[in-house]
């Protein structure tokens, strides 16, 4: 069997590749190996249980819930709500488990299990991998040679209803100020911020219009959210409002809008945060932390403000193992997934939402001026495939070729060979001050990754 865990849990085609009998089989893993880690010890656990829209949540959770409970584990069940949300609640509530059923901005057909630990943080690599090889050892709970709880020993399920409340409080709380004055577009792509959003926004003081709230569990990530901004951008225009939010399915991501209609992507929404906490002395270190993905335009226009950057490698993973490590406050990465870690334990699009609406009504700034502090500089990414990327930082003539195209971009200029990691291929990005320049420079490239690296 292949790694079931990848950098963001267990995700497949639901009832195809992520059945009910893994996620109950998983369930009871997770189960075990806490127990043996003595995360369980002195107390009756408990674990916190949320999904997304979709409809095949519905029957995976049922095998979460019977797998945990069957494990004597007692389950609060908080229903739809986002991922970020159950982090916070499996936090709040002292529980020793959180367990969220979504796909992100995956298609609908997919569906995914994230566990987290104690305080909502996200799982140690070497716990997930001893649940995988529990889970690989035992083929599921069904197996399994273990001492089955009988009686009052079974776990209780509880369905929690109050969650929804405490995480739209914690929202509103957190913010430095109030949005009264200001008119918003919320997109909940048909997902699990369709409530969440547009209630936390309208307690804040804002005026709400909403799209993409309408879940039915077929219709999540549909033409709406994150990666579908045009009826987003139509929608801010036609209602003269001063910002657009737009989640995807599990609400740990936000892209932005501005008046005009004009996208506001992950790197401009870093810069006015980070303007933002250090004008208010609550960028920690003066640093922010993004990957090596991030547009230079983010990188000079930090410079430009005297903020530190950190770089990581993609994956919000690591920006959050250095935000950790390095004890900073804010970090993220261009897709719009930005991680507050005073407020919160993941990214969390409701809230980066709420923090950038409450800096434009405390500057009474409109986006456009806020996130002209960083020029977005053009680049182009071209996908080279059926190569051997593993020689791609062994290759002498790779490497000249790359160092040539660096002193041709100069300082206003980047470049970045990487190797994906989940398809044979390997990802040419070149950053430019001009676009002709950038596409150029990103084909001669790519055309010698193909020739050196070809199979």
């Amino acid at each position: 069997m292949g790694r079931l865990f990848g950098t963001d849990g267990v995700r497949g085609v639901a009832n195809r590749d992520l059945t009910a009998e893994l996620a109950l089989g998983l369930s009871v893993a997770a189960a075990h190996v806490l127990a043996d880690a003595g995360a369980f010890e002195g107390h009756r656990p408990v674990a916190v249980v949320g999904r997304d829209p979709r409809a095949s949540g519905e029957f995976l959770e049922a095998a979460v819930v019977a797998g945990l409970a069957s494990a004597g584990v007692d389950v609060l069940r908080v229903g739809v709500l986002p991922t970020p949300a159950v982090a916070y609640l499996t936090g709040a509530l002292g529980a020793d488990l959180g367990v969220m059923l979504s796909a992100s901005h995956n298609p609908m057909p997919d569906n995914g299990i994230k566990f987290l630990a104690r305080g909502g943080h996200k799982l140690a690599d070497e716990i997930e991998d001893a649940i995988e090889a529990h889970y690989d050892r035992y083929g599921g709970a069904g197996d399994a040679d273990w001492d089955r709880p009988t009686g009052a020993g079974v776990g209780r399920v509880t369905d929690y209803g109050e969650g929804f409340d405490q995480y739209v409080a914690h929202l509103v709380a957190v913010l430095p100020n109030r949005l009264d004055g200001l008119k918003v577009v919320i997109d909940g792509a048909h997902g699990a911020a369709a409530r969440v959003s547009p209630e936390a926004f309208t307690r804040a003081g804002a005026e709400v219009i909403t799209i993409g709230a309408d879940p039915d569990g077929l219709n999540i990530n549909d033409g709406y959210g994150s990666t579908h901004l045009g009826r987003l951008q139509a929608a801010v225009v036609e209602c003269g409002a001063d910002l657009g939010v737009a989640h995807d399915g599990d609400a740990d991501r936000c892209l932005a809008v501005d008046a005009e209609g004009t996208e506001i992507d992950g790197d401009q929404i870093l810069a006015v945060l980070a303007v933002a906490m250090r004008d208010a002395g609550t960028l920690r270190e003066n640093t922010v932390v993004a990957t090596v993905m991030s547009n230079l335009g983010f990188k000079l226009a930090l410079e430009r403000e005297g903020i530190r950057l950190i770089q990581t490698s993609v994956g919000d993973r690591y920006v959050l193992e250095q935000m950790k490590s390095g004890g900073y406050a804010l970090g993220g990465e261009q897709s719009g997934h930005v991680i507050l870690l005073d407020h919160a334990t993941t990214g969390d699009g409701a809230l980066t939402g709420l923090m950038l609406a409450a800096r434009l009504a405390a500057t009474k700034q409109p986006l456009s001026e806020l996130a002209a502090v960083m020029t977005r500089l053009p680049q182009v990414l071209i996908n080279v495939p059926d190569v051997d990327k593993s020689r791609v930082s062994s290759s002498a003539e790779l490497a000249a070729a790359v160092g040539e195209a660096e002193r041709e971009l100069g300082a206003t200029g980047r470049v970045l060979l990487r190797s994906s990691g989940t398809e044979p291929l390997v990802r040419v990005m070149v950053e430019a001050a001009d676009t002709d320049q950038a596409h150029a420079v990103a084909g001669r490239l790519a055309d010698v990754v193909k020739r050196v690296l070809g199979n």
